[in-house]
């Protein structure tokens, strides 16, 4: 029994050297090469220890052996022997290690966990470099270590405050900059004598003799010395067809400084003269009076109504409806009327050169009623012997 008991104690004393050398290996700082010659070192140690230790017992079990052999007259078997199936196995690992050169692998995979008093090899034992643990938690997406950034507050103000005046300087030259630019092409497109209109580059178009030309350079003389850009084309179309003669006018502006207005002037509807008088007074359709009638212009071929008084007639409604039906008559027809009588708006009545009185009542559909009565006149086998034609009601013409 005492033989047991000390045959266990090397076993017990190895395996604290063992797992003194396990501790010692999984608190170092890596698997360098230091690291790897301590381990050496501390298993040649134990295993001399050991072999010191089973050398010993070997002795005392070989006397003991013979002792007890004299006295039971048996033989037993030697101490070595009867060593345990553990004991043998912490020997032959232990052996293993010293005759190994070299850096011992260490096992990456998980290890069972070990009974009580059993042998526990270090090199076996999971370890975890703290390096490359720090480098694989800090490391980017691209594999390069990064660090944790440290950023100075009073530093981040006062670039912060830099940038902000920065800003405010940049917007304000913008500002500025687009404000000069805006300045300078408002003068530019309205008040530079680039696209200033000039007198000498006014065109007329369309006078005769009704409508001069210095009554249409008037209108247009309005202008000059304005930007081409202000010019309105409708007003300047608008106050030339405000003269009196002047049907239609147009405006266009030619850049840049240039300007050409045409007219459609009008030759009079009618004459106005009054009874017991040799004046004429031209007026147009609208009842205007044409200005350039005092210059002695020609008035052949324009019919003549009769009237009490010129201003009063310009406003009698006969009279304005009389001077619509004459200035639709085509030209053949207009120089052949001899006289016109407007005694009211429903009783417009002409004479023509050849004898012919045609009533034409009003106004009303007068495009018509000209029409019917220049197909009758012109048609010998209608007209016959009859001097007078009825069209006030255009759809039942009337011949006497």
């Amino acid at each position: 029994m005492p033989r047991s008991v000390s045959s266990q104690q090397p076993s017990r004393r190895s395996s604290r050297s063992t797992e003194h050398a396990g501790r010692s290996e999984h608190a170092g700082t890596g698997t360098g090469t230091q690291r790897v010659a301590r381990t050496a070192r501390s298993a040649q140690s134990s295993s001399r220890s050991v072999q010191s230790s089973t050398s010993s017992r070997s002795v005392q079990g070989t006397s003991k052996g013979r002792s007890s052999k004299g006295k039971a007259g048996t033989g037993a078997k030697p101490n070595a022997k009867s060593m345990t199936q553990s004991q043998r196995r912490q020997a032959s690992g232990v052996r293993k290690t010293v005759k190994r050169s070299g850096k011992p692998s260490v096992s990456r995979k998980p290890q069972a966990a070990s009974q009580p008093g059993a042998f526990v090899d270090a090199r076996r034992l999971r370890s975890e470099d703290p390096l490359q643990k720090t480098l694989r938690e800090t490391s980017g997406r691209i594999g390069i270590a990064t660090r944790p950034k440290v950023v100075d507050f009073t530093a981040r103000r006062k670039e912060r405050k830099r940038m902000n005046v920065r800003t405010i300087l940049i917007r304000v030259g913008i500002a500025v900059v687009s404000l000069a630019v805006i300045i300078g092409l408002v003068w530019f497109l309205f008040f530079s004598p680039v696209f200033r209109l000039r007198a000498d580059k006014i065109t007329v178009r369309g006078a005769n003799a009704w409508v001069s030309n210095e009554q249409i350079l008037n209108i247009a003389d309005q202008q000059v010395g304005k930007s081409l850009i202000v010019v309105s084309d409708a007003k300047v179309e608008s106050a030339l067809e405000n003269i009196p003669g002047v049907s239609h006018a147009d405006s266009q502006k030619k850049f840049p400084n240039g300007l050409t207005v045409s007219v459609t002037a009008q030759r009079p509807a009618a004459m106005l003269r009054v009874k017991g008088g040799n004046d004429l007074t031209a007026v147009d359709s609208r009842g205007r009076v044409l200005n350039s009638v005092a210059k002695g212009a020609s008035v052949a071929g324009i019919p003549v109504i009769e009237v009490n008084n010129v201003n009063k007639a310009l406003k009698n409604k006969g009279v304005l409806a009389a001077l619509t039906i004459l200035n639709d008559l085509p030209e053949s027809m207009r120089k052949d009327v001899a006289s016109v009588s407007a005694n009211t708006q429903d009783s417009i009545t002409t004479r023509l050169s050849s004898g012919i009185t045609v009533v034409w009542g009003d106004a009303a559909d007068a495009k018509l009623k000209i029409a019917i009565v220049d197909k009758i006149i012109h048609d010998p086998a209608v007209i016959g012997d009859k001097t007078q034609v009825d069209v006030s009601a255009p759809s039942r013409p009337i011949m006497k």
